[in-house]
């Protein structure tokens, strides 16, 4: 029978001597993964957990963060994965807004607060590791379009939002991912991504329904990745693109590793430089790439095959299967090929919406505007990214709606001057914003990491004034050490025009 809740998923899956989980020197078989779920589970329902309770879930990338997770689904609950680099404030934040019951951490963590949660009186703080002694627990389940698990963004705008996913979204989106990327269950999935993160849950979501082996790592340096990759010969890898940065630019033993096993790996959170993709081809002949784009209110929604990357270059693919993409202009219409508009996403991984924000969520789950005929209309995910459309399915990112650049008045879309510095080869990664100025509106100010023998600037703003229309060079280039990212791993921007919009008015 089909999984229809979270913990179904790994009822079934492999053998209980076959490997589940990996961290370190520790392997733990699909036996030993179910009796610990069982343990915990049953731990958190004599905590007095009820069916639908939140569980806060603050640990390290380890066995035991994935065994909570299971855990909560298995006793009823709704798992809250917090990443473990968040500041006391920010975790406080979660809890509270969560309504969390049960913080499920270690000491190292619980100590780090410094006591940012005793005005949560009603929480329960559990640091102590549960056995395998747990009896199979099967309480009241909830339906499955219940809540599961609530995932909350990065808050690059104001206070984080919590997205709601039910398990249907959860087996929906593990269900997708599966078919489209082949995953079986002789794969070995490297997983250098947080929980706390949809693109990361889904790795450890497939890898369980497949029955098939993850690999826990935590790196520090790009050859972390790479020893990691050869060690356990790797089959599956995804990333973001500080990532491939990461290898392609400071991972010297990528050069001589042997990872013939490494069938494919993936890309989300952001797109990758045409230089970038050419290095990871050049060091990976033998290696699959393909990348995807998603929103965490909505998971995935387009994937471009790995054959397609030569014809399409820039694009960020066509629609995963089960689900429809489609872009509509701002006055409502289905934009035609080749016309802008706002994407879309139909189909059953769009989100429940934004906990407690009933006005968030309507923004972002609007009335389907081409209902199926007969049935009722239902709901949508407007992504608030505009794309366009070719004839023939596939999708080309433009830019975020409210992250457009408006100078001279024209609307510059930053991924187009990020991939045309980047073609110069003069970069290891660049991000491009928009600071206020009296005379443009704003003008484009590109943040970068300089590659080894980088030309100096004034070059750089040459090659581009040849390759760009005048409006879109950027006015001012500046030189950083490293971007900052949020924990997910993607580029910051609101940091970084905060800071510097900042900087701007204490000169004045």
């Amino acid at each position: 029978m089909a999984p229809t809740l979270l913990h179904h998923l790994l009822e079934g899956a492999g053998a209980d001597d076959s490997s589940a989980i990996v961290e370190g020197a520790e392997t733990l078989t699909y036996g030993g993964f179910r009796a610990r779920v069982a343990a915990l589970a049953q731990r958190l329902r004599a905590l007095g957990l009820a069916p639908g309770d939140r569980v806060a879930i603050l640990l390290p990338k380890s066995i035991r963060e994935c065994v909570a997770i299971f855990a909560v689904s298995a006793a009823g609950g709704v798992f809250v994965p917090v990443h473990p680099s968040l500041r006391p404030r920010q975790v406080h934040h979660i809890a509270a807004d969560s309504g969390a019951r049960v913080l499920l951490t270690d000491p190292v963590h619980a100590a780090g607060l410094e006591g940012a949660l005793d005005d949560l009186p009603d929480l329960r703080v559990l640091t102590e590791e549960v056995g395998e002694d747990g009896a199979a627990l099967r309480p009241g389940e909830p339906a499955p379009d219940g809540l599961a698990a609530i995932l909350y963004t990065s808050g690059s705008t104001g206070l984080p939002k919590g997205v709601m996913l039910s398990h249907a979204n959860l087996i929906a989106g593990t269900r997708i991912v599966r078919t489209y990327l082949g995953i079986h269950p002789a794969d070995r999935i490297l997983s250098v991504l947080p929980f706390s993160f949809d693109y990361g849950l889904n790795q450890l979501l497939t890898s369980v329904e497949q029955g098939a082996r993850i690999v826990l790592l935590t790196p520090r340096l790009g050859d972390d990745v790479v020893r990691a990759l050869e060690a356990h010969r790797i089959t599956l890898l995804a990333g973001v693109p500080t990532l491939w940065t990461l290898l392609t630019r400071a991972a010297p033993h990528l050069a001589k590793a042997d990872l013939s096993a490494l069938r494919a790996i993936t890309n989300s959170g952001g797109s990758l430089a045409l230089p970038t993709i050419a290095r990871l081809r050049a060091r990976l002949p033998h290696t699959a790439i393909v990348l995807m784009y998603g929103l965490t209110e909505a998971f995935r929604s387009t994937y471009l095959p790995p054959e397609e990357i030569d014809r399409r270059p820039d694009s960020i693919g066509r629609a995963i299967p089960e689900t429809e993409i489609f872009a509509l202009t701002h006055d409502g219409r289905r934009a035609r090929p080749g016309e802008p508009g706002i994407l879309h996403h139909r189909g059953p991984t769009v989100s429940m919406g934004y906990w407690k924000r009933p006005g968030d969520t309507a923004r972002v789950l609007v009335r389907d505007p081409f209902p199926s005929p007969g049935s009722a209309p239902g709901l949508v995910c407007r992504s608030g990214d505009l794309v366009v459309e070719d004839e023939d399915g596939f999708f080309r990112f433009i830019g975020r709606e409210d992250t457009m650049i408006k100078t001279q008045g024209f609307r510059v879309s930053p991924t187009e001057v990020e991939a045309a510095l980047m073609e110069t080869g003069a970069f290891r990664a660049a991000a491009v914003i928009g600071l206020p100025d009296p005379s443009l509106g704003q003008r484009i100010h590109a943040v970068t990491v300089p590659a080894e023998g980088a030309p100096g600037t004034a070059d750089v703003l040459q090659r581009l004034r040849s390759a760009l229309a005048p409006h879109l060079v950027p006015r001012t280039i500046e030189a950083v050490a490293a971007l900052p990212t949020t924990p997910n791993g993607k580029v910051d921007y609101k940091r970084l025009t905060a800071e510097r919009a900042a900087a701007e008015i204490e000169r004045r």
